[in-house]
């Protein structure tokens, strides 16, 4: 029978960081998530507990989307309640 060793590499994108000073940091270091792109491992007793990682950009999502385009200036052929 043969053995498969898998380990863990860290990306060049990724840090950890104690717990302790990610509570004392952690808006900083949200804004460095975000701006930077950067996934940050918070440990506890050096165990890895959590990963902060970036939320794609929502910029751009409607870009496409129109499905029906009218003349929005162009008067409407409707009787208001208003008018009768």
């Amino acid at each position: 029978m043969c053995a498969t060793l898998v380990t863990m590499t860290r990306s060049r994108r990724e840090r950890s960081i104690p717990a302790g000073e990610f509570k004392a940091k952690c808006l900083s270091l949200l804004d460095e998530v975000e701006t930077r792109g950067h996934t940050i491992v918070v440990t506890k007793r050096g165990r890895p507990v959590a990963r902060v990682v970036p939320l794609p950009k929502a910029g751009g999502d409607l870009i496409g989307s129109l499905l029906h385009e009218e003349d929005l200036a162009e008067p409407l052929d409707v009787t208001w309640e208003a008018d009768t």
